[in-house]
């Protein structure tokens, strides 16, 4: 990493949206690793502990317990870098019902880690991490208490792809092709779901308790159906870059 790239332990804090104080918290208890030591010994973090930090404060609003989240974060691999960490928190983000957040553009900029012009905004609205005011307008405005309303599972790979050279008209299309299949996909699995599972089980006219039962067990069907997705979408895109380019 360049020299400018490495964060403080209070720029690291702001980026995650959390306090100094938290993150020591976290580190105290393990669930961070150490920094990197640069000149004068002075701690520096990387792409990889706010990865870290953003998990960890998804899990938390999960209603995980610290001593979950210990375990959770146990079971990752040694060397998980930050793009796999990104993976595993839109996991996890996804099984929460989508709701909106609000957010002043101070915190915005503190998050982002620098000034935020409205090109900025129209970026971040683009990509869907800020929602757009009136429902899908042309621009993101502040409302009257000076908040935007932002998705909070997509805020952080928003901010982290931010000045990423891809032109706005670009990244208004690929969100468009991502909600286009994404509902095409989630429609057919509900009908394969609906037609060979749902309707014969009903059809065996189950007691109330089997119903109930079954209920309970489809509701974690969402999670490993929504892993599946992602990991065969990551699959399918590696082998997309790695073919020859035309």
């Amino acid at each position: 990493m360049t020299v400018e790239a490495w964060l403080n332990v209070d720029e690291l804090a702001a980026r995650a949206g959390i306090t100094v104080r938290t993150l020591r918290f976290y580190a105290a208890k393990g669930l961070l690793p150490p920094p990197e030591l640069g000149p004068r010994r002075v701690g520096r973090y990387g792409p990889e502990h706010l990865g870290r930090l953003e998990l960890i404060e998804e899990l938390q609003r999960q209603g995980l317990t610290l001593a979950a989240i210990e375990r959770y974060l146990a079971e990752l691999p040694e060397d998980v870098g930050s793009l796999d960490l990104a993976v595993h928190r839109a996991l996890v983000a996804s099984w929460q019902p989508e709701t909106a957040e609000r957010i002043t553009r101070d915190q915005l900029e503190r998050r982002a880690g620098r000034a935020l012009t409205d090109a900025d905004l129209h970026r971040l609205a683009a990509m869907g991490a800020i929602l757009p005011q009136p429902p899908d307008g042309p621009a993101p405005a502040e409302v009257a208490d000076g908040s935007f309303p932002v998705d909070p599972g997509l805020l952080p790979l928003g901010l982290r792809i931010l000045d990423v050279p891809i032109p706005l008209e670009t990244l208004v299309a690929a969100r468009a092709v991502v909600r286009l299949h994404s509902r095409a996909t989630a429609h057919d699995l509900h009908r394969l779901f609906r037609d060979t599972v749902w309707r014969p089980f009903l059809a065996s006219d189950p007691d109330p308790e089997g119903l109930e039962r079954m209920k309970e067990l489809t509701s974690h069907i969402e999670p490993l159906v929504i892993q599946a997705l992602v990991t065969a979408f990551q699959r399918s895109l590696s082998e997309e870059l790695s073919a020859p380019a035309e």
